[in-house]
């Protein structure tokens, strides 16, 4: 594990325990967290990809007053199915009514990345995974309400969790649907100028 000591420091706007885990997977320890709070609600027609990137823009943006000669990292993750938004659900029935939106159907998860260097260039990314669900039973969809797992997450499903026996097929980035795709955000820190531990460089 690399902690980004010295002359390059990361800050990560965002206290999502899974982007943590995921940066921790390929040995970067941010040295501050500092987590963006702004509005999330989509503009007037935006659809998912746009806000995705949006969003993640609009995080760094919101810290960087603050970031003084570190690296900054944002991102965000936005669930889209055909031209629905499908947030993060505000209680359970939300939750359920996403679910069955999503079953037996293809949805695309579209995660956001910005990277924020010292001297103020923006890079910027967004990726796009496809992911297939089953066809969910009345049932499997309370067994996974009553476990509280779609709480906070995207979609009302958490991939790396239970509903994990809900997909068919994905077609792209894993880690994006979890909720930070590592490739292209390690592409972009280290075509940002910062250095990258040499196990976790992408080829």
């Amino acid at each position: 594990m690399v902690r980004t000591t010295g002359p390059h420091r990361l800050v990560l706007a965002s206290a999502s325990p899974r982007r943590l885990e995921l940066l921790a997977q390929v040995g970067i320890v941010p040295d501050r967290i500092a987590p963006a709070d702004i509005d999330e609600t989509p503009l007037r027609r935006e659809e998912a990809g746009p806000l995705a990137k949006r969003l993640a823009l609009g995080k760094a943006e919101a810290v960087a007053p603050a970031q003084g000669d570190d690296w900054l990292l944002a991102a965000d993750t936005v669930v889209g199915l055909g031209r629905r938004i499908l947030g993060k659900p505000e209680n359970a029935a939300e939750a359920r009514r996403f679910l069955s939106m999503l079953s037996g159907r293809r949805h695309r998860v579209y995660g956001g990345v910005t990277v924020i260097s010292p001297t103020g260039k923006i890079s910027r990314r967004l990726v796009v995974t496809t992911v297939s669900f089953k066809r969910l039973e009345a049932a499997e969809i309370d067994s996974y309400l009553d476990g509280g797992e779609w709480e906070g997450k995207a979609g009302g499903y958490a991939i790396q969790g239970h509903a994990g026996a809900f997909i068919r097929g994905i077609n792209g980035s894993y880690f994006n649907v979890v909720g930070l795709p590592l490739y292209e955000t390690l592409s972009l820190l280290r075509g940002s100028g910062f250095v990258v531990p040499v196990a976790s460089t992408p080829e």
